[in-house]
């Protein structure tokens, strides 16, 4: 069957991206590695012994490189709905983060331990209405940011996903309500025509 103009278009710069040529020199499983690794060099968020979620992990570059970081005495949980590889040092979980049942596995999990960190690249299936996609996706960081208050330590930090539009800006409110500083960021990784950012939030209280 022959390929559509738009499909086309996303190959060619999908075959082309620097980024995708990287991840696989460098071993990673999807280009959105590098947004991390950015973030990592700006903000200095993973360290060595660091607890953590990774939250809408698959296909796993994230947990790939906080397992690095955090190392042997650290500790990294990734949740994903959809199935995923292993990876070295880093607990999975398969199931849906908005469900009670997902959510009280992963509790269960952390037995009580509070957290470093809160990594979620979670991102809700696309309908192509802007309105419906974006109201989605403001619910997974406020699923997000309720999971951070619940288990971060003082002091923890939190890093979404996000679009900006509808909801952008009470959001940012809160997260300056429960954290020092905050800040958003555009990794050079993150495809320009993207509407993405990632929000860093530092020095959680309560």
């Amino acid at each position: 069957m022959a390929k559509s103009k738009s499909s086309r278009r996303w190959l060619d710069r999908h075959v082309n991206d620097p980024y995708v040529k990287r991840t696989q020199l460098d071993g990673y499983r999807s280009r959105a590695a590098y947004k991390l690794l950015e973030i990592q060099e700006k903000d200095r968020l993973l360290r060595p012994g660091m607890h953590l979620v990774d939250l809408g992990a698959a296909p796993g570059s994230w947990s790939q490189i906080a397992s690095r970081l955090v190392g042997n005495q650290g500790r990294v949980v990734a949740l994903d709905i959809l199935p995923m590889d292993a990876v070295p040092g880093v607990q999975l979980i398969q199931g849906d983060f908005r469900e009670e049942a997902v959510l009280d596995q992963l509790k269960d999990t952390l037995s009580g331990e509070p957290l470093d960190l809160v990594l979620s690249d979670m991102a809700p299936n696309i309908t192509g209405t802007a309105a419906v996609d974006q109201a989605r996706a403001m619910y997974l960081i406020e699923l997000a940011l309720e999971f951070a208050r619940e288990h971060l330590k003082p002091g923890g930090a939190l890093v979404v996903k996000t679009f900006q539009g509808s909801g952008f800006d009470a959001y940012l409110r809160e997260l300056r309500g429960s954290f020092r500083q905050v800040a958003s960021r555009k990794p050079k990784s993150s495809r320009p025509e993207s509407r993405e950012v990632f929000l860093v939030a530092k020095g959680f209280h309560h």
